[in-house]
């Protein structure tokens, strides 16, 4: 049996996700010149909010080595590829590669999908790159971006944890709602690329 309090607390944190938000996790959007800046820019779209959270899910039910492994290769190779944007080196496909990893990882979630340690490494790894690299671009020419940089870095980490914890808590027991929370994760990025969220 769950707990009330619980119950309220996932009720309130899933119409806080499901909360109409614009996709501003972009390049260009916004002001990313402050720590505060960098700290709310994942917590400012749902493309970026999904996937990191879909990131600590998915690592939570795969469980082991996964549960740090996945989400510091998500940050690690976010930061390399914030750092390509910030040095303005171009990568092909940034946009779409963002919407598709919203789906992509939602599917991995709803579908249980059980892939070893290095093969998750690689797909989270490769979408990371592009998140980051649209993180780095937005960083003003006249802005050292380190504190922007420590803001999206956290920010990043806490959402990790968020999934994570959700993840752990449901368990095998309520792995459903885990996998349902995947298949929202795919549907909200089905919605972000054909403009309808």
């Amino acid at each position: 049996m769950i707990p009330a309090s619980t119950k309220r607390i996932a009720l309130a944190a899933i119409l806080f996700l499901a909360a109409p938000m614009p996709a501003e996790a972009h390049v260009g959007a916004g002001s990313a010149s402050s720590f505060a800046a960098g700290f709310a820019h994942p917590l400012s779209g749902l493309d970026h909010m999904t996937v990191m959270i879909a990131v600590g899910v998915w690592a939570a039910m795969k469980g082991g080595k996964a549960v740090w492994a996945w989400p510091l290769a998500f940050l690690g190779v976010m930061l390399a590829g914030g750092a390509l944007g910030m040095l303005h080196v171009p990568v092909p496909f940034v946009e779409p590669a963002i919407l598709a990893s919203v789906v992509a990882l939602g599917l991995l979630v709803a579908l249980a999908i059980d892939l070893p340690v290095l093969a998750g490494i690689a797909i989270i790894g490769l979408f990371a790159l592009f998140h980051g690299h649209a993180h780095g671009t937005e960083v003003p020419e006249n802005a050292g971006g380190l504190d922007y940089v420590a803001g999206f870095a956290i920010s990043t980490v806490l959402l990790h944890g968020v999934g994570i914890a959700a993840g752990l808590r449901l368990g095998s027991r309520f792995r459903g709602l885990a996998r349902a929370a995947g298949a929202a994760c795919a549907a909200i990025g089905v919605g972000l690329s054909f403009g309808v969220l």
